[in-house]
């Protein structure tokens, strides 16, 4: 695979980022990638595993050694067509997945992966660049409907995978765009958003309907689709967030990150005000921020709070700080516990660890600070220390402390299935079916809040699994 000593005598490079004073001045991606010589170096390093671990790290299984070998060979079409064997929207993956995979690279032992996530945007970029990317048309039509509720990147790749298959789609979004969190809870900076459109032209072609702003379960019954469709997906997001119960909460600068996050994209899209802020507007401008969430939700808040001109960013996280290096012995080839920084808390920001918030402070309803205390972990117990209390100055406070599940209301709660013991839609992740008969569920409604790479793969999986149930046999991949 690769050079067979490449891992030796190249060094991993990664891909370089515009200067701070200058990204902050827009919203576009800043990433400057590295040449297709340097990529092609990057590829020779991967080594001959006897076990390649980076398989069993990339949720979507990747085949991450073929494709670097390929590349490395300068064969990048097959490259393409490896990469796409796999994974439906690997230029999503190659800019917002964390990329588990080069954290159970066999060369993260000693700190230098291979430089997986990079090599896979190039190949899918390329695709785009040489016209080697085009819709996939059955051959021949099933006869049979799905309808596919949720357009987030498990519903798109479900839904492409089903049309590909042969089945009449349609994709049902209750927002005015498509693309769920991709849309509108990812900024532009990281990923702009005309990569998800030209993925939405090719569906199309391929045969997939699309049905923006219909809310399934408020303007479309559940019981309609069920009558007027051979199968249901249900693919939405895990959106109920979990919220801040403490005194002061209900101030007007407090809100929610997911919120603040969309109508800044929605701007980006060219939405006017009133579009993009149906209930007021969320601005960072000249304010003191308070973040509260250590994950990535919360380094997006941070991103654009800077790049709407906040006066500061603090980020605070409940959890106890992380080790700036992980054990190796303990947690290789798995997802390591460590300190991450992110490229938007390189342009500004305060992060502090083990911090509880307390109270919310302000006049009037506004708000003016946040009172918090110090945490210390005892007996495995979180206690507070006594005598830490402070408080931080603040004019926003954005909560981005995960969320607890999908919203029930709706479709949940109209289809009448089964839920698990977190509140998610109970369905397995070998027939994806739910407790009632022609419904199936994939993506963070099933699984919980997880990774785009992970929606992706239980997407392909369900679309397997409807057309299985459908046609007695399935051609798709698993």
């Amino acid at each position: 695979m690769g050079k067979v000593t490449g891992f030796l005598e190249i060094d991993r490079k990664e891909a370089a980022y515009a200067d701070p004073k200058e990204r902050l001045t827009h919203y576009k991606e800043f990433t400057i990638p590295l040449p297709e010589s340097e990529i092609r170096d990057q590829a020779a390093r991967c080594m001959d595993c006897g076990i390649p671990y980076c398989h069993n790290g990339c949720p979507v299984n990747n085949i991450i050694p073929d494709w670097n070998n390929l590349v490395y060979e300068d064969d990048w079409k097959t490259a393409l067509e490896t990469l796409h064997s796999t994974n439906n929207f690997p230029e999503f993956t190659g800019r917002i997945c964390p990329a588990p995979c080069e954290a159970a690279c066999t060369l993260n032992i000693d700190d230098v992966p291979v430089n997986i996530k990079s090599i896979e945007c190039a190949i899918v970029d390329r695709g785009w660049e040489e016209g080697w990317i085009a819709p996939q048309i059955a051959e021949k039509k099933s006869g049979k409907s799905v309808a596919v509720v949720g357009s987030g990147p498990a519903g798109m790749a479900c839904a492409q995978q089903l049309a590909r298959a042969g089945h009449n789609v349609t994709l049902f979004e209750k927002n005015d765009r498509m693309g769920g969190l991709l849309r509108y809870g990812i900024p532009d900076f990281k990923m702009e958003k005309h990569l998800i459109n030209r993925r939405l032209v090719q569906m199309e072609a391929e045969g997939v309907e699309f049905r923006t702003s219909t809310e399934v379960g408020v303007s479309v019954s559940v019981e309609s689709l069920q009558e007027n469709y051979d199968a249901v997906v249900m693919s939405g997001g895990a959106e109920k967030p979990r919220m801040l119960d403490i005194p002061g909460y209900e101030m007007s600068g407090v809100r929610l990150a997911m919120e603040f996050l969309t109508q800044q994209n929605k701007r980006n899209a060219g939405d006017d005000e009133m579009r993009a802020a149906p209930r007021g507007t969320i601005s960072a401008t000249g304010k003191h921020v308070i973040v509260i969430g250590g994950g990535d939700t919360g380094s997006d808040c941070v991103g654009t709070s800077n790049r709407q001109g906040a006066a500061s960013v603090t980020q605070i996280e409940i959890m106890p700080k992380p080790p700036e290096k992980e054990d190796k012995t303990f947690s290789w080839p798995d997802w390591p516990l460590k300190l991450r920084t992110s490229s938007s808390h390189l342009e500004g920001c305060e992060r502090d660890w083990a911090i509880l918030a307390k109270r919310v402070v302000g006049t009037n309803g506004n708000v003016e600070g946040l009172e918090c205390v110090r945490l210390e972990w005892v007996d495995g117990q979180m206690q507070e220390i006594e005598g830490s209390e402070f408080t931080l100055k603040a004019d926003l406070i954005l909560l981005a402390m995960g969320f607890v599940g999908p919203r029930q209301m709706g479709l949940v709660d109209q289809s009448e299935v089964e839920l698990d013991a977190r509140g998610n839609v109970a369905a397995n992740v070998v027939d994806y079916t739910t407790s009632k008969d022609g419904v199936f569920a994939c993506g963070d409604m099933r699984r919980g809040q997880s990774l785009v790479v992970w929606a992706i793969r239980e997407g392909r999986q369900c679309a397997r699994a409807v057309d299985l149930q459908l046609m007695g046999e399935s051609k798709l991949p698993r």
